[in-house]
This record gives C-alpha cells, sequence and structure tokens, in this order.
C-alpha cells in the first residue's frame, strides 16, 4: 500500500485546504495509506476522512520564545522526522512555505517531493529571496503541479521534472441545483479579502443599478480578518447602498443560494484557479469574471462561450458586462448552460485520477526522471 503524505501549513477553511482534504479523503477511499502533515491546528478546519492521518509536524511547545532563524530551522527539522519516522512514497506540498521547507527536509531521505503551486507567482514567489530559493531548491523536485499554464511558465525554467496541469476538484454538491426562478440580484461568494477586490464589485454594481435600480448586490463569504470587511461597509455605507448591497456571511448553503441569481460576478485582482469560480460554473451560473493572473478564469472561460471575461480592476467594463447579462437574458441562459459544463472536467473522479496518474509516475520513477520536462 503506498503513503501519501500532504504538508501545508493548516486545514484552516481555504481553497488549497479544500483541495487537500478532498484529494485525501479520495486517495484514502481508494486503500492508499494517507498522512496530511501540518505546521499548526486552525480554529475553523474543513474535517477529514477517519482513515486520514493527520499528523503535527510544526512547532513544539516551547519553540515560539525562539529566534526566527532557530524557528525556521526547526520547523524543517520537525518535517525531516516526520518523513523519516513516516516514510511516505511522496511528500506533496500545497502552500509556498511548505514547497521550499519539503525540499529542504527531504533531502537524503529518498522520499520524493511534488510542489503544488496554488496561487499566482507573481506577488508571492518572485522576491529577491524568493527567486534564490527557487532557483536553488525547485529542481529537487520529484515532480510539480500546476492550476494554469501561467503559473507552470513561471517555474519551468527551474523544473528538471515531468509537470502536470490539474483542475481544482468541484464538490459534487455544486451539480445540477434544482431549478429555482432567478430574483433579480447579482451575486458573489468568495472570502472577504483584498485580492477578491469586492471594492470593484461594489463599485461596478452601482453602476449596473443606474440602469437596474430594481437589481440588488448580494456578496456570500467569511470575514478573512484583513479589514477587507469593515472597509466593504464602509463603502456601502459611504455610497448609500444599504438597501441595495448587502454583506450575507458565510453560513449559509451556497448551491442553494447562489442560483437564485440572475448574474454571477467575479472580481479577482489575482488567484491561481478560484474554487468559487469553478462552483458558480457547475451551477450554470450567467458569469462576469475579471481575467486575472495567472490566468485562473481564462483556463476554464472562453469569453463569450460559458461566460464574459473583463479587464481587472476596472469598473466600466464589468458594469456594462452586468448590464449585458441583466438585459440579454436568452444569453445569459446560454452562457449558464455551457459553464455548466465544467463539472465534466473538473469532477472530484476525474481530478483523482489526473492525480492518481501523475503520483504513480512519481512512484515509479522516485523522480529519476528529472531531465525530462511536460
Amino acid at each position: 500500500m503506498k503513503t501519501i503524505a500532504f504538508h501545508l501549513n493548516n486545514l484552516e477553511r481555504g481553497g488549497a485546504e479544500r483541495v487537500v482534504v478532498t484529494l485525501a479523503d479520495r486517495f484514502a477511499n481508494a486503500g492508499y495509506r494517507v498522512l496530511i502533515a501540518t505546521e499548526e491546528y486552525g480554529r475553523n478546519e474543513f474535517e477529514t476522512d477517519r482513515r486520514v492521518e493527520r499528523v503535527h509536524a510544526g512547532l513544539r511547545e516551547g519553540d515560539d520564545a525562539k529566534g526566527r532563524l532557530t524557528k525556521y530551522r526547526l520547523r524543517e527539522h520537525y518535517l525531516r522526522e516526520f518523513i523519516l519516522e513516516h516514510k511516505p512514497d511522496v511528500v506533496v506540498t500545497f502552500a509556498l512555505k511548505s514547497d521550499y521547507r519539503a525540499l529542504v527536509a527531504a533531502k537524503g531521505t529518498g522520499v520524493p517531493v511534488v510542489v503544488s503551486i496554488r496561487t499566482n507567482p507573481v506577488g508571492h514567489y518572485d522576491s529577491f529571496v524568493r527567486r534564490i530559493q527557487t532557483r536553488r531548491l525547485f529542481p529537487r523536485a520529484a515532480g510539480a503541479v500546476f492550476q494554469t499554464t501561467g503559473q507552470r511558465d513561471f517555474f519551468l525554467p527551474h523544473m528538471k521534472c515531468k509537470t502536470e496541469i490539474i483542475m481544482n476538484p468541484i464538490n459534487e454538491k455544486y451539480f445540477d441545483p434544482a431549478p429555482v426562478p432567478r430574483e433579480k440580484s447579482v451575486v458573489h461568494h468568495a472570502r472577504l479579502v483584498y485580492f477578491k477586490n469586492q471594492h470593484l464589485l461594489i463599485r461596478a454594481f452601482l453602476r449596473a443599478w443606474e440602469r437596474h435600480p430594481d437589481y440588488v448586490l448580494k456578496i456570500y463569504g467569511d470575514d478573512s480578518g484583513d479589514g477587507t470587511k469593515e472597509k466593504l461597509e464602509a463603502l456601502i455605507t459611504e455610497r448609500h447602498a444599504e438597501d441595495k448591497v448587502f454583506l450575507m456571511g458565510g453560513d449559509v448553503a451556497f448551491e442553494k443560494e447562489i442560483p437564485k441569481g440572475s448574474v454571477y460576478a467575479f472580481s479577482s485582482d489575482w488567484e491561481g484557479l478560484p474554487n468559487s469560480l469553478l462552483e458558480a460554473m457547475a451551477m450554470g451560473m450567467p458569469i462576469v469574471a475579471t481575467d486575472c493572473p495567472c490566468g485562473g478564469p481564462a483556463t476554464v472561460m472562453k469569453d463569450g462561450v460559458n461566460g464574459l471575461l473583463v479587464p481587472i480592476k476596472e469598473e466600466e467594463p464589468m458594469a456594462d458586462a452586468i448590464c449585458r447579462l441583466i438585459e440579454d437574458r436568452e444569453l445569459a441562459e446560454r452562457l449558464g448552460s455551457e459553464a455548466r459544463k465544467i463539472k465534466e472536467r473538473a469532477n472530484t473522479e476525474e481530478v483523482f485520477r489526473q492525480w492518481e496518474r501523475y503520483l504513480l509516475h512519481v512512484f515509479s520513477t522516485n523522480g529519476a526522471d528529472r531531465c525530462v520536462k511536460g
């Protein structure tokens, strides 16, 4: 029985964490031994299948008082202890710092590391220090999984392994929701966090509202705690929009609420491959989305075919696209129907099969094909 170890910071509710839990559960169900090694425990985490083993591989009691460099080295040391004790057949990383940490910790153990990039490399992996780490450590990777070609192109000069592009799995609860009458609303669901740029969404909607004053905007999502929620509330008050823009919170059944909207709007400045967009597509929503780097929306959407793509950070194009879908319901429903086909490419079973094929390749070569670029 092969052993797969996923490594990331915690299982706090977020996009990468959701993918890890989904994959871990599916691999466990397929008979693999699955471990999730985390740095810490979050306050609001995803639950895993009982067959998935959760292991703490981060700082221990008393370590917090130590210096920054010491803690950095201890994290690598503890992860190495985990690798040597459990001897997984592969370690799969799912966060920026965990990529570098695992590549250092696994050196000399004979355990291959597959890095999985989950965000836009620009702004995360392109600082002076990160570039040095990437150039030095990423050639050690036995594999690399990306969500978009934009991500892969950024790292490809440093990779000596076969790479793969694999989409995020969509929870099947978002497939084929029960038909409901469309309300006169524009909807959105995502964490309230700065790079989702819900500020732009509100301003663009208020432009569209001038042409369609019978519509409202409903923003669903948990507060990230970075101050975005308070800024959104201030914007709503400043624009006297309390009767037309609503922050709905995140404790709802999105699969029931989102399909009630007439238009789905996605406003991020950057992303990896956003789960909220995939979910909206699976629910058959007519979508307006920013064409944000590193190409997540453009990976799954074709403008005018299964949604409308607009430039990032620009109110007027988004407002115009929202109005277009409000005014042309035949177009809107056709785009939504085409968007729904994403489930053929991003259902859990299909994504699992792609991951399994790729990891079986890594198992069979143990990283020996690092002269190959895929």
